[in-house]
C-alpha cells in the first residue's frame, strides 16, 4: 500500500492538525498503535476519512503520539500534501 506518512510526535488534546492537499484523498489521524495496525493492513481506528476539499482540519482528541497518513484508496496517481499543527 502506498501512502504518505507524517509522524507528528507528541500532541496535546485540542491541538488541530491541518492537511493541505492538491486533490481529493483519504486522510487519517491515528495514534501509534492504530498506525501500526494500518501499516500491517489490519483493522484500525482513525479520525478523518475522504477529504474532498482542502485544507482539512482534524482536532486531536487526547494527548499522545499521533500520525497522519494520506492515500488515494488504491486509485492510481500521486498526491502532494502539507501537514502542520496549530496549538
Amino acid at each position: 500500500m502506498n501512502f504518505l506518512h507524517n509522524d507528528l510526535g507528541h500532541l496535546n488534546g485540542g491541538e488541530v492538525v491541518v492537511v493541505s492537499l492538491d486533490h481529493a484523498a483519504n486522510v487519517r489521524l491515528m495514534d501509534a498503535s492504530n498506525f501500526q495496525s494500518y501499516r500491517q493492513g489490519g483493522r484500525h481506528r482513525y479520525f478523518g476519512g475522504e477529504a474532498r476539499q482542502s485544507p482539512i482540519r482534524l482536532r486531536v482528541p487526547q494527548s499522545g503520539h499521533w500520525h497522519v497518513t494520506i492515500d488515494l484508496g488504491g486509485r492510481a496517481g500521486t498526491i502532494r500534501a502539507g501537514v502542520r499543527v496549530i496549538s
